[in-house]
């Protein structure tokens, strides 16, 4: 992981592993990730705010519907993220 500007890591259980949690503990961020069902040593974590994941994975999805997006006809990074953008701000539109 390189540079990690946020406070809160969220991901799904398939993401649960100890080395990531390390990782992100390093950074100075809170792991919200679920535990795996097979894991032996289980950790806590704050299931409000994993609930509200759903909201993250909603906005996800809504962008998804645009075939640009879907498709990624764009090249570079730059002109991707620009027309995630203006995905983003015809549905905050809507």
């Amino acid at each position: 992981m390189t540079d990690l500007p946020a406070d809160i890591v969220m991901a799904d259980a398939a993401y649960d592993s100890d080395r990531l949690r390390k990782a992100i503990a390093e950074k100075g961020a809170e792991a919200v990730i679920p535990n795996n069902p097979s894991r032996a040593r289980k950790h806590p974590f704050d299931r409000h705010l994993y609930q509200q994941r759903h909201l993250i994975e909603c906005c996800f999805a809504k962008i998804k519907q645009f075939r640009r997006v879907a498709t990624r006809y764009e090249k570079t990074a730059r002109n991707y993220a620009a027309v995630v953008t203006l995905a983003a701000i015809v549905l905050w539109l809507r």
